[in-house]
């Protein structure tokens, strides 16, 4: 049985995270076997890579403890809706599942600005469910509120 809520809370943890370290709060778990197998959250500015995203650093958790690139029978659960780049990993990984909470207008790969996941021509097909929680929105708009604040 998934356990949606939980599973995207322990996403937000994450997300929390990457507050502390000045980062965009966005947080992501793997899970199989209703086990988490990857943790991440953004580091672009640690580690100074464009590349640096929670679901891309999830996906790379999970492979090394998995010692596989194969992710099958995996659900990711993200705070935030996947970017395009993230989109392309998860497929790539042979993620079955995406959860996640909060759509993104600017650069969401699932619904907001492109569908890559409804792509007929893929040969592998992710499921999709959106899950609203209002923490990862409000983590979202309090890390921008006080960005905006810096820069006056």
């Amino acid at each position: 049985m998934e356990n949606h809520l939980f599973f995207l809370k322990e996403a937000v943890k994450e997300a929390k995270k990457a507050l502390k370290f000045g980062e965009v709060p966005i947080g992501a778990v793997i899970v199989k076997n209703n086990r988490i197998i990857g943790r991440g959250f953004n580091k672009k500015e640690f580690l100074q890579s464009p590349t640096a995203h929670a679901e891309i650093i999830a996906i790379e958790d999970a492979a090394k403890r998995l010692n596989s690139w194969r992710l099958t029978g995996t659900i990711l659960y993200s705070t935030v809706e996947p970017c395009i780049m993230c989109c392309g990993a998860i497929i790539q990984a042979r993620i079955e599942k995406v959860v996640y909470s909060t759509p993104d207008p600017k650069f969401g790969g699932v619904e907001s600005l492109f569908s890559i996941f409804s792509n007929g021509n893929l040969n592998h097909k992710v499921k999709v469910e959106k899950y609203p929680l209002e923490e990862p929105e409000k983590l979202l708009k309090e890390f921008f509120r006080n960005l905006r604040k810096k820069q006056v």
